[in-house]
């Protein structure tokens, strides 16, 4: 094991004010600024004191007594980034006995390593609606990060939200829907710090889509082209106060409540200042509004000035000393930022590391498979856990006459490039179908679908691919299998009882897709199902997948939106396939019938000035709160999933918190780390009954929805997924938190309640609302 950190010192240091510097980084800015203006000035940053709780200020004596012994250069050596071992390393103090600080993707699975898993996307992880498996998932993750020896984990997501339905990225992160998001990111950090690493929440904040994210930059289009930017800063995301805090920075408090430690600040400009040197976002929001007790880390190559980020309150510079190191030495020593701000800087990353108790940890294992090393299997059992949440992430849309489950069908017939890892007979070449540029164009056939592509795709040790389980499965039942992974139209033999289609929809970082369908798949599909009575189609995909161009043909029997499942893929799917396991996933986003219904949030802004602005001019109506205001019929809605069994709900009952305090403003208290604590009281307490009127054991995931006064139509605000027997009767419960019932005031600047009625729905989907009541506040 080794000691990161050998002595400390009882010193402690006093802060005091931090130096106010410039937020912008133009000479010349432009002549007409969007009408949400610039992002306003916050200065200085907070000092972080530990007042959350005793364990954060244990933490933070400990930390301030590091601090204490260190010089200036120091300081700045610790708060820079080192290209090493990891994806990013900290500086060394070795006169303190000070070792570099581990940081390493991602979202899904330690990436670029060797015996580590490859567990689902987090999207797939939304789509499972189930807080213990998020929590599961979470622990797991942070097992292995810990026996890697790395100290951060830069995971969870809600940031890209899933605006840009095209975006290569959203995938990585937990739903367009904040709530929901919220949820995942709450339990999966939970899960990762109590395996002892530190959780970065990231990306904060308005990352919404990949084009232009950074300046200057060339961008590689989906069919693996690439297109010379102009010259020019990044991507403005514009986006007003109210949809900031009601939309985009929602799912993060619910992270810093549950004790995130780190939080990455993101690549593009916000409201013209660039989010790692956004007064605002860092200073006023995470830092003030938000209680946040840890430490900022830019995105890999984030930092565009040095100055201005150091007094907008970033601590951390990823992955090289980009504008710090002796940069900021020298700003220190003239006084552009303050010794009591490096002092931050430092403290806020070592009480991080002494909050997760992280003195005595793993030696950092080999990231490169060039060097000989020891094997460090950190696995463990969770390939168990990696084909349960696979299983419960897919959501059955379509099953006719009750196709599925499979009943031991005797001669079965695979179609499509998605069912194994390896689908052109003329590449020599196993893809994972993560990070792979050769997925494009559709004629190269790519493999079987786990994971998305860039920097938050994992490093499988293996892949259960469909066709194998499925081939393993039928070869248990004294069956044969036929298949053809490379035609358009392949030859369907006129026996086949159940002829299976794979297809997928790729996306990866610094991307956006270029469809939400492709001609190829579309026609693999209906070729098919034009000569098998019985076919079922089953869908990878990072993100939304169109489907009407097939999705009524009278032989597609039934419909899989599979996901992205991780190494347990093709084992996930066939539990699903053959009934021991009843399908339990709700969808994470909206389907729509075709791409115009999702507007001017299809695709990403397309703006080659020298000042590129993205207005967010939707506000809070994204995805399926959209389609509502604009009485939108979707193909499927969010929140939407078959099982094998069947729901009916009754019996709904709204009971007021005796003590529960419903003033439009809550009391005076100190802000702690996750906001003001009243906004986590429960209010209200709204129950019903399930029950399972089916012939399966099923799971079934009841939501809430609640209409504000003066916000859309209705927000998801609960949902409790309960296993039921065939006849079962169970009581679903959900809490209403007085941040649910909230809107954020941008006069009073604070979240409140508002006087009046709200309406509630208790049903299987955003649109199944099976029960109604209201609320009076």
């Amino acid at each position: 094991m080794r000691s990161i950190i050998h002595t400390v010192a009882s010193v402690l240091v006093v802060a005091a004010p931090a130096v106010a510097a410039d937020n912008y980084t133009w000479a010349n800015p432009p002549s007409e600024v969007p009408y949400y203006g610039l992002s306003p000035p916050v200065y200085p940053t907070p000092q972080g004191n530990g007042t959350t709780s005793s364990k954060w200020a244990d933490a933070y004596t400990k930390a301030r007594a590091l601090v204490a012994q260190m010089t200036l250069e120091e300081k700045t050596n610790v708060t820079r980034g080192y290209t090493g071992s990891c994806v990013g390393n900290t500086g060394a103090v070795p006169r303190l006995g000070i070792e570099p600080i581990c940081f390493a993707d991602a979202p899904d699975g330690l990436r670029g390593s060797d015996f580590t898993s490859a567990f689902p996307a987090q999207l797939h992880l939304a789509a499972t609606w189930d807080r213990n498996l998020m929590y599961q998932c979470g622990k797991a993750l942070g097992e292995e990060y810990h026996d890697k020896g790395v100290n951060v984990a830069l995971s969870p997501v809600a940031g890209p939200a899933g605006r840009v339905v095209t975006s290569g990225r959203s995938w990585e992160g937990l739903s367009s829907d904040p709530y929901l998001a919220g949820v995942g990111m709450f339990h999966v950090t939970t899960g990762i710090q109590e395996s002892g690493v530190i959780a970065c929440a990231k990306h904060f904040l308005l990352n919404e889509q990949e084009f232009r994210r950074l300046p200057n930059q060339t961008h590689t289009l989906a069919d693996g082209s690439t297109l010379a930017e102009p010259v020019g800063e990044a991507m403005s995301s514009n986006v007003d106060d109210k949809t900031l805090h009601e939309l985009y920075a929602f799912p993060f408090y619910d992270a810093l409540l549950a004790g995130a430690a780190s939080v990455m600040c993101s690549y593009q400009r916000a409201n013209n200042s660039y989010a790692c040197q956004n007064s605002k976002l860092l200073n006023g929001i995470l830092k003030t509004e938000m209680g946040f007790e840890g430490f900022i880390v830019s995105d890999w190559q984030a930092q565009h000035t040095g100055i201005a980020s150091a007094n907008a309150g970033l601590d951390v510079v990823m992955p090289d000393g980009g504008y710090w190191g002796g940069n900021l030495t020298q700003a220190v020593n003239n006084g552009s930022v303050s010794t009591d701000r490096i002092d931050d800087m430092a403290t806020r990353l070592f009480a991080s590391f002494y909050y997760l108790e992280q003195e005595d940890y793993p030696e950092v294992g080999v990231f490169s498979d060039t060097v000989q090393h020891p094997i460090v299997d950190v696995r463990g059992d969770h390939d168990k856990l990696i084909r349960e949440i696979g299983a419960a992430g897919q959501v059955l849309v379509k099953n006719v006459n009750n196709t599925l489950p499979l009943q031991h069908p005797k001669f079965v017939s695979v179609y499509g490039y998605d069912a194994d890892i390896k689908a052109d007979p003329w590449e020599n070449v196993a893809r994972y179908g993560g990070g792979y540029e050769v997925n494009y164009p559709w004629e190269t056939f790519n493999g079987t679908l786990i994971t998305g592509g860039g920097s938050g795709g994992s490093s499988p040790p293996y892949v259960v691919t469909p066709f194998r389980a499925i081939q393993d499965r039928v070869v248990k039942d004294h069956g044969m299998v036929r298949w053809n992974f490379w035609s358009e139209n392949p030859h369907v033999s006129a026996t086949s009882q159940v002829c299976l289609v794979f297809i997928n929809a790729y996306g990866s970082e610094a991307k956006e897709r270029l469809s939400l369908t492709d001609e190829f798949s579309d026609n693999l599909v209906i070729n098919v199902a034009s000569n098998c009575a019985n076919t079922i189609v089953v869908v990878h995909s990072t993100a939304v997948r169109l489907v009407d161009a097939w999705i009524e043909h009278e032989n597609v029997t039934a419909v899989i939106l599979a996901g992205l499942p991780g190494q347990e893929s093709g084992n996930s799917l066939v539990d699903v396939l053959y009934g021991d396991i009843s399908p339990s996933g709700k969808l994470p986003y909206t389907v729509a019938k075709k791409e115009e219904d999702y507007g001017h949030l299809l695709h990403h802004t397309n703006d080659t000035s020298f000042f590129p602005q993205s207005n967010f001019t939707e506000g809070v109506y994204i995805d399926y709160r959209a389609f509502d205001k604009d009485e939108i019929e979707p193909r499927f809605e969010f929140g939407f999933g078959l099982t094998y069994s069947e729901f009916t709900y009754s019996n709904v009952q709204v009971t007021p918190v005796s003590d529960a305090n419903t003033d439009p403003f809550p009391p005076e208290a100190a802000v702690v780390q996750g906001g003001h604590p009243n906004l986590w009281d429960v209010l209200f307490n709204v129950t019903a009954e399930v029950e399972n009127v089916g012939n399966y054991t099923a799971a079934e995931v009841a939501q809430l929805y609640v209409g504000i006064p003066t916000g859309p139509v209705r927000l998801l605000r609960g949902f409790d997924k309960v296993l039921t027997s065939p006849g079962d009767k169970v009581t679903v419960s959900f809490p209403l938190k007085r941040r649910d019932l909230s809107i954020w005031n941008v006069d009073a600047q604070q979240w409140e309640l508002q006087a009046g009625e709200y309406p509630i729905w208790v049903g299987a989907s955003s649109r199944d609302l099976r029960l109604n009541s209201s609320i009076t506040i």
